[in-house]
């Protein structure tokens, strides 16, 4: 490995010494590192610190060697240049940088936008033949506030591995394209079920080009979430038909978008800028060592992501990449929003900077992320995008582990949740109702994860109980069940932890499967479990058509109502009260006045923790109850309410309006 010292302070031919990384100079052009014309290519590198520069050019995208090898010249702010006459479409290419009198290994450059099997190569295409017929026309997927989005995050692989699927493209960006599916009752499946569901976004785990799947054996069937990052600006290729092909991943992707837009369906790419698969060899570090990694005071790696390495937003060129990259992919593959993988790696700047650089393209993009790390980071904790500096992050919002772990029970032990009959969680549901805010009748006792308030809006806030980390829902209550609990029960702990989910202020968010009962066999964490663990089982959907008509009908419910989606803290002081029934274990909330525009006046809404029916008073007035005891009806009412003496099922919410 080159010591930290040599890579810190470089002497490029002759020319200036850097004390440090911090010295280099800032390239703020738009042309790295491949412009492409028929006529010609331009290739442009930023490599500060290097005293040599090779442009090495290959008819294969995987092996040969090189058919030519240039040298390249020292241009403007630190970056090196070469231009190659005549058409290179169908070529390949790599940069190697020399630092002393070392050559370090060859890499396809950071900002590479497309490349050969394995994305050891960058490729040289004609991007006007990657757009879909109609793409032209492809519009973006955006909620008018983002708290009407309902979020459904699905891996690739998940949503169509399974023979009870119907689809064909199984595991590719082609399933999402496949309309008429069904499972083996003949129930939709795939795009179909999504559209029936009622959901508003799909969000992508990982699906940029990631390092753990070899391309060339996909008949091995490995498994892997992505959180690997490889080469950020390009497709996965073990998700397209033909990952050799340049061309294929690209156009699939784009076909995968346009697919779901023409549902009205928006896309959601999960994104992990925050450490790469490798450090010292990665594709960043090859260009310019050191500079793009974050390191401690003794020169060893720092690793906030748990993964060996974290990324240096907080310096320009890795801020300039981070912000072009998301851009780039909201406009050439009309991208709806991102989801940051540990985001309080990065610092608040750099994503404030995101969001000001996708407002340009359209402020409704949705910007979300997990405002933790995995570890201690040198940069301070007053300048990360974490969780408790929300209110200093511009139209982004973070994940509550607040409101999961008080519905479900709390990842670190073995205690079940509110939901599941635990006594004392009333402040901490009424905290993940109120959107992590300072509420009135919210008080800072036994809440989670916190002390105290940190949002400041219901925007700035993801609800949600369980997603691709940790347990699923239905394992982690299973796993967590109090004594005596039965498969009935449990289901009913589910039902009523997603109407939580649902009729809180924020953003709701789900896990695909969770609306057809989906478990892992009880496995915590599946990175790398095969698709026997991962695939979600189409055929739930008629074994638990109960529990995915319940969802259905949560998700109708919101969206026909907007009192459950405020967009700001003063609406909802003026229009949300927590009401006090004296039943532990029981939390319930007014929504009045036509809240948000609503068409009923005044919503009444209660959740009963307790494994046992439970009797409540009811503030005075004739209510239309469309949930009860695990049945939803959002349109008619189940029935009416004129008694105020009223009956709430064990494990169970009613929500009821006048």
């Amino acid at each position: 490995m080159l010591l930290l010292s040599t890579l810190l302070i470089a002497c490029s031919g002759g020319s200036k010494k850097y004390a440090s990384v911090d010295e280099y100079p800032v390239y703020d052009g738009n042309d790295l590192e491949l412009t492409y014309s028929p006529s010609g290519s331009k290739f442009r590198v930023w490599s500060p610190a290097a005293d040599e520069v090779k442009l090495l050019l290959f008819d294969n995208g995987s092996e040969g060697s090189a058919y030519e090898m240039k040298d390249m010249k020292r241009a403007k702010n630190g970056t090196w240049t070469a231009t190659v006459d005549g058409d290179l479409k169908g070529k390949f290419y790599t940069f190697q940088v020399k630092i002393g009198e070392q050559w370090l290994d060859e890499t396809p450059g950071m900002w590479v936008k497309a490349v050969g099997i394995n994305g050891k190569r960058a490729a040289i295409i004609d991007f006007k033949e990657t757009n879909p017929e109609g793409w032209e026309n492809d519009k973006h997927v955006l909620p008018e506030n983002v708290t009407d989005a309902v979020i459904y995050e699905v891996h690739m692989r998940d949503f169509s591995i399974s023979p009870t699927s119907g689809i064909k493209n199984k595991g590719k960006f082609l399933a999402f394209t496949e309309k008429g599916t069904k499972n083996s009752a003949g129930q939709a499946t795939g795009i179909d079920h999504l559209k029936e569901l009622g959901i508003t976004h799909v969000h992508l785990l990982p699906s940029y080009d990631f390092a753990s799947i070899d391309e060339s054996k996909l008949e091995e069937n490995k498994y892997n979430w992505g959180y690997d990052p490889q080469n950020y600006n390009v497709p996965e290729g073990s998700y397209s038909t033909d990952p050799a092909n340049p061309v294929s991943r690209i156009k699939e992707f784009k076909q995968m978008v346009q697919s779901l837009h023409k549902e009205g369906i928006g896309v959601i790419m999960d994104v992990v800028y925050n450490h790469t698969y490798v450090g010292e060899n990665s594709h960043l570090n090859l260009l310019v060592p050191g500079y793009f990694y974050r390191f401690n005071e003794d020169g060893t790696w720092s690793d906030a992501s748990g993964c060996g390495n974290e990324t240096a937003s907080d310096r320009a060129m890795m801020r300039k990449f981070i912000v072009e990259s998301v851009v780039y992919w909201a406009k050439e593959y009309h991208v709806d929003g991102f989801r940051f993988d540990l985001m309080g790696i990065h610092d608040i700047e750099t994503m404030n900077a995101v969001r000001a650089a996708l407002d340009k393209v359209d402020p409704r993009i949705i910007i979300y992320g997990e405002g933790w790390t995995a570890a201690a980071s040198p940069l301070g904790e007053d300048k990360r995008a974490l969780k408790k500096n929300v209110s200093q992050l511009n139209g982004i919002a973070v994940f509550s582990d607040d409101i999961r772990d008080a519905l479900k029970g709390n990842w670190t032990n073995d205690f079940p949740g509110f939901v599941a009959g635990r006594d004392s969680l009333e402040n901490a549901v009424k905290f993940a109702v109120a959107a992590s805010t300072d509420f009135p009748g919210v008080t800072n006792k036994k809440l989670v994860h916190t002390d105290k308030p940190y949002a400041t809006q219901p925007t700035q806030i993801i609800n949600y109980v369980s997603c691709h980390d940790d347990m699923c829902l239905v394992d982690k209550l299973r796993s967590r069940k109090p004594a005596g609990a039965t498969e009935a029960e449990i289901q009913k702990f589910n039902k009523l932890a997603q109407t939580v989910v649902f009729t809180a202020q924020g953003i709701p968010f789900i896990f695909a499967g969770e609306e057809v009962y989906r478990d892992k066999k009880g496995v915590n964490n599946t990175y790398q479990s095969p698709d026997s663990i991962n695939q979600i089982n189409w055929d739930n959907k008629t074994i638990y058509n109960d529990i995915f008509t319940y969802y259905q009908g949560l998700i109708a419910l919101r969206k026909e109502h907007p009192a459950f989606r405020m967009t700001d803290l003063e609406m909802m002081k003026k229009h949300l009260k927590f009401i006090e029934l004296n039943v532990p274990n029981v939390v319930a909330f007014t929504l009045s006045d036509n809240a948000n525009g609503d068409s009923w006046k005044n919503i009444l809404v209660i959740y009963n923790g307790n494994r046992k029916n439970v009797s409540v008073d009811l503030p005075e007035g004739e209510w239309n109850v469309v949930v009860h005891d695990g049945k939803i009806s959002p349109n008619d009412p189940l029935f009416a309410v004129k008694n105020p003496r009223f009956v709430v099922g064990a494990s169970s919410a009613s929500v009821m309006w006048e």
